[in-house]
């Protein structure tokens, strides 16, 4: 069983950068490939990006590609997302969440997802 926390977050103007953090802890933690979702007030949950267990591979979804990036510290037991040129549309709440397979990443799927955490909220606004 993995459990994962977020933290980070917050209150950030267009064009400014958050980082997001989510610790994990459990045994072969590095063996899952960890995403992050996000959901918008009204709207369904979406995945964001994803790294394979050994960071070997990762995803965007293409409304973040060139802005977000995604990274793992095995040995810290964390997976980072830094955010860059944050728009309001990327308000929202933001989950890290686990999965038994690499290939998980390849479609960023919430219901392949076995593991999540609570979540962090993003506002980007003035």
């Amino acid at each position: 069983q993995l459990q994962l926390v977020e933290s980070g977050g917050g209150l950030v103007q267009p064009g400014g950068s958050l980082r997001l953090s989510c610790a994990v802890s459990g045994s072969t933690w590095d063996d899952y490939a960890v995403a992050w979702f996000r959901q918008a007030p009204g709207k369904e949950r979406e995945g964001v990006s994803c790294i394979s267990g050994r960071g070997e591979m990762t995803n965007y979804a293409d409304s973040v590609k060139g802005r977000f990036t995604v990274s793992r510290d095995n040995a810290k037991n964390t997976v980072d997302l830094q955010m860059t040129s944050l728009k309001p549309e990327d308000t929202a709440a933001y989950y890290c969440a686990a999965g038994r397979h690499d290939y998980y990443c390849l479609e960023l799927k919430a219901g392949y997802m076995e593991h999540w955490g609570k979540g962090k909220l993003v506002t980007v606004s003035d």
